[in-house]
């Protein structure tokens, strides 16, 4: 009884934990028949992304633009306009009815005379400027509700195409009129209907709908069970449980914030029970739930978007993006295991874990909608396909079992939160199309460009990657993954490609980057989420989990001038699946130093090798893995000579 309160207890504080860091956590909650008009209205919108999406015919601008309405007609809806405004109503206030009335006859407008206007040569009227001036302020509006940061920030950018004039240098422009500024990032194909919004018509909608599917499936659990089947038993194993079940849940619902409230109320307390320190259980929640939105096979859906940009397959992507999210767990998984043993912490013990053939046979058809979907982006079937059969075999494969059947009431559950989880980021990726108009516009790409490559000499590489990695961290600082890759590539990739980065390379590399913001300091948002939860102290919870994520702030170095360790970006099969083991052993050398265990607790002469072997076992070079290997072996010799010893006394 006091375990269920105190679970309940958790729960209820890591929502008020997520409430205060993601605005999507502060939905309205309506009653009465405007409840149900809503829910129907959100099932209506599911079906109209589903439909358009996969077999029916619209222009691509047309689907934007009535994409764009639909998120905003919902923000306002759905997202109170304030923090302190109390989330229970029986209906809409007069503003946001004001607002969604405004929405709907602006992009109906657009949707209704954009073919005429460019037939026209874009010439536009006072009326329409007038409008593209409304569009932008609406969008700014449900922006602000829904990712207050990014308004922000797209607010600063809109107002560099008036102020830039000012600027001196580089980063100065002639100035644009209002009139230009309108027309591109409201009629135009760069601003708010450009790339972002194109893709979270399809993909990001289809795959976050796909997740609600899986959530309401049981899957979440199955995957909880089955990792602590797995690993619950060895040193460590509720943090063990964590890394796996955050990766796997990480990768699907796109938002490590999110993920950090869902499973961390489980996960957290499982490791203090066990022994780890408040700091270390918060961490590696924190790092494990980041880690997920550059994990194939779903990337949380980023993946789709740099598919996008590199006009590639997303089969490509997801292949490239294996060994990096592999070392990034792996590290993970080295480092709780490491902490353990330097703890003398034991695993759960046999009644506390269910049965491997029990959870199979009970919840393993859950997982065939993931095969399914791998399967099918493997055959040669595009993404959307994939996903929408994806989300037919998540219900069919629920009805294997009686325990987990979806109901119609399920399924309509399952499309009411697809179609809200869509909102947030869907607004995110409308406001980008401001930033990324804007650099378009302005050619503020080119410039900061020119202006890192003025600081980098000799087209160095490295130099170029810090100053980029640098710009990433603090750019996606506060947004969603997928928001803060888009931003980030506009303003980063031209820049790595110009000192000779090969372009998938360019984009994996700013891609991981913008997702480790989460766990940066200073506002590490992933971590703070975390601490709360595990009542731990913030800013060494977020220092934590930069160690145990460190290997992925370090592996895009050793692909940027190599892309031997991004799968298929190499045609050297063989010798990119060395370079992957090599990289392995690398990683466990130097999460041991950083921890400070191997076999025993090691000295800190051997923590200075074992970290220096890092460095030589990443980088792909004969020569560089003899000398590493042999440093290794030495170290793992020493250290069987010094526990041999120990135990012979």
């Amino acid at each position: 009884m006091n375990s269920n309160l105190e679970n309940l207890e958790l729960e209820s504080k890591a929502q008020k934990l997520l409430e205060e860091r993601e605005a999507e956590s502060r939905l309205r909650i309506y009653s009465g028949k405007f409840d149900k008009l809503v829910k129907f209205l959100l099932c209506a919108w599911a079906v109209f992304q589903l439909y358009y999406s996969t077999i029916g015919v619209i222009s691509a601008v047309n689907l934007r633009a009535l994409h764009c309405m639909f998120l905003l007609c919902f923000t306002f809806i759905l997202f109170p306009a304030y923090k302190r405004e109390s989330r229970k109503k029986k209906f809409i206030n007069f503003i946001d009815l004001a607002l969604i009335i405004l929405t709907c006859f602006v992009f109906s407008y657009l949707i209704l005379n954009y073919t005429r206007i460019a037939q026209n040569g874009g010439r536009l009227n006072n009326f329409e400027l007038i409008l593209a001036a409304l569009g932008l302020i609406l969008a700014f509006e449900a922006a602000r509700r829904a990712s207050g940061n990014l308004a922000l920030l797209a607010l600063i950018f809109l107002a560099y195409n008036f102020l830039g004039f000012y600027l001196p240098g580089r980063l100065g422009h002639n100035g644009f009129t209002l009139k230009r500024v309108l027309s591109s990032q409201f009629w135009g194909t760069q601003g708010i209907l450009g790339t972002g919004v194109g893709v979270s018509a399809t993909y990001i909608f289809l795959f976050v709908v796909f997740g609600s599917f899986l959530k309401h499936s049981g899957f979440s659990k199955f995957i909880n069970d089955f990792a602590l089947t797995l690993v619950g038993r060895t040193p460590g194993g509720p943090a063990k449980v964590s890394v796996i079940a955050s990766a796997l849940m990480g990768m699907i619902n796109g938002s490590a914030i999110a993920n950090v409230a869902t499973t961390g109320t489980f996960t957290i307390p499982l490791m203090k029970q066990t022994g780890y320190k408040a700091e270390f259980a918060g961490a590696v929640e924190a790092a494990a739930s980041t880690g997920g939105q550059f994990c194939p096979p779903v990337m949380g859906a980023v993946g789709f978007v740099m598919a996008e940009f590199l006009n590639i397959s997303y089969t490509s992507v997801m292949l490239a993006a294996i060994v990096p999210a592999f070392l990034y767990y792996l590290g993970l998984l080295f480092a709780v295991h490491f902490e353990a043993k330097r703890l003398g912490l034991s695993g759960l013990s046999r009644e506390n874990i269910p049965s491997a053939l029990k959870v199979i046979k009970e919840q393993g058809h859950l997982i065939l909608p993931l095969i399914i979907l791998i399967a099918l982006m493997f055959a040669g079937y595009t993404p959307l396909y994939a996903a929408v059969f994806a989300i037919f075999a998540t219900v069919i494969s629920s009805w294997l079992r009686k325990d987990t059947r979806m109901d119609l009431n399920k399924i309509i559950t399952a499309m009411i939160e697809g179609a809200q989880g869509a909102i947030a980021v869907g607004v995110c990726c409308v406001i980008i199309g401001v930033i990324i108009g804007t650099v378009t516009l302005t050619s503020l790409g080119l410039n900061m460009g020119y202006v890192i490559l003025s600081l980098v000499k000799n087209n160095n590489i490295y130099l170029a990657g810090f100053l980029v990695m640098i710009m990433s961290v603090i750019l996606g600082m506060g947004v969603p993954g997928v928001a803060a890759y888009v931003i980030v590539q506009a303003v980063a990739v031209p820049v790595l490609i110009k000192v000779g980065v090969p372009a998938i390379s360019a984009h994996m590399f700013c891609l991981i980057y913008a997702c480790l913001s989460n766990i940066t300091p200073p506002v590490a948002m992933s971590a703070y989420v975390a601490s709360g939860i595990a009542n731990s102290n913030q800013t060494l919870t977020g220092l934590l989990s930069v160690r145990l994520g460190l290997i992925g702030f370090i592996i895009p170095f050793f692909f940027l001038n190599n892309n031997i360790l991004l799968l298929g970006a190499n045609s050297e099969l063989a010798a990119s699946l060395w370079a992957a083991f090599t990289a392995s052993v690398g990683t466990c050398a130097l999460v041991a130093g950083l921890e400070g265990w191997l076999i025993k607790k090691c000295s800190w002469l051997e923590r200075i090798i074992l970290i220096l072997i890092a460095p030589l076992m990443l980088h792909a070079g004969v020569m560089t893995d003899i000398i590493g290997s042999t440093l290794l072996i030495l170290i793992l010799i020493l250290q069987a000579y010094k526990n041999k010893k120990y135990h012979a006394f």
